[in-house]
């Protein structure tokens, strides 16, 4: 084998606000230490309990437009009066350490994304019906019921670009969802791209080319 580091892969995973993308990775990550998620930067106000740098990198309006004009950005996206972003250059930096990145994020920015890094893994998780996606948004207790009925517009509008990933995954049962996504990123560095170059001697023996 060779003694480099292999590049950790892209992951990018969106789903409408309820359908519990956010549960499946915090199971993920204990699951898989090599996985890292990226924090994003916003200019959403700090809610109860979220600390800077570990939930968000909470920042003023002013700083974050100045970091797009930079190209700072990997995506950046406007959600519900709120700036969102990914630093582009700790993703890149967790990649070339072999870690495998994951952004959550919504559909406007895996756009971005695709075209600045083509190939970044879509995973799109869709909830099992409309009615349950409303219960979960309730069961949170985080937003009003104005912010709610805005969330289930803004759903079907998200679930209508699922054609933009690669893979779908329903979190109808968690733990199958679980099982689903964590086998979608442990295939992916089986890809033959990626393991010609990390079999490379074994391939060179087994077709005796020295």
């Amino acid at each position: 084998m060779t003694s480099h580091t292999q590049l950790g892969n892209l992951f990018v995973i969106s789903a409408p606000s309820g359908a519990g993308k956010t549960s499946l990775l915090a199971k993920l990550l204990e699951r898989m230490p090599q996985l890292c998620l990226s924090i994003s930067h916003t200019t959403r106000p700090k809610r109860q309990g979220e600390v800077d740098g570990v939930n968000y990198h909470f920042t003023d309006r002013a700083t974050f437009v100045e970091q797009v004009e930079q190209g700072g950005f990997l995506e950046h996206a406007e959600v519900f009066g709120n700036l969102y972003g990914t630093s582009a250059t700790w993703v890149a930096e967790q990649q070339q350490a072999g870690k495998d990145v994951i952004l959550e994020i919504d559909w406007q920015g895996a756009q971005q994304v695709r075209r600045l890094a083509p190939h970044a893994i879509g995973i799109f998780i869709l909830p099992p019906s409309l009615g349950t996606l409303e219960e979960r948004l309730r069961q949170r207790g985080l937003d009003s019921d104005d912010v709610i009925a805005q969330r289930l517009a803004g759903a079907q509008e998200e679930i209508s670009h699922y054609g933009e990933y690669d893979f779908l995954v329903v979190n109808d049962n968690f733990d199958q969802a679980l099982n689903e996504v964590e086998a979608v990123i442990r295939a992916s560095h089986l890809q033959q791209k990626k393991q010609r170059q990390n079999l490379s001697p074994l391939l060179k023996a087994l077709l005796n080319q020295g």
